[in-house]
């Protein structure tokens, strides 16, 4: 049984980039956007030390148009998804490689204003396509 599943708890880097690919009834939306992990601790020195990790994370179809809609450079969120690798070769001969998170359920953290601090939590299953 294979087993890909992450989960990551984080801030959004930046606004998400929307595309859409493809034309017409076949046309989907994809959202790309990174999001920051950070990591506080005491050296043995007594120093505050603080780490961030970056992480890629793609949207697709009608969850896209929630990030697309909703999301925002430093919103706390919640992502669960599948690590992904892509494989390329540039022009010149070099072999290039990344690694993202192709996200299934987008939990929203802190509301979207004051008035309404309440969680929201958005998933592949719960859209229809």
């Amino acid at each position: 049984m294979d087993i890909n599943n992450v989960i990551l708890n984080g801030r959004l880097g930046q606004k998400p980039e929307i595309k859409t690919i493809g034309k017409g009834k076949t046309a989907k939306k994809v959202a790309t956007f990174s999001v920051a992990n950070n990591e506080t601790y005491t050296n043995k020195k007594g120093e505050k030390v603080e780490n961030v990790d970056w992480f890629n994370v793609e949207v697709w179809g009608m969850l896209a148009d929630v990030v697309e809609k909703y999301l925002d450079k430093g919103k706390p969120v919640t992502i669960e998804g599948r690590l992904k690798t892509s494989n390329w070769e540039t022009e010149d001969g070099q072999k290039r490689s990344r690694a993202f998170i192709r996200a299934n359920t987008i939990q929203m953290l802190g509301g979207r204003s004051q008035e309404t601090q309440t969680d929201a939590t958005f998933s592949t299953d719960d859209i229809p396509f």
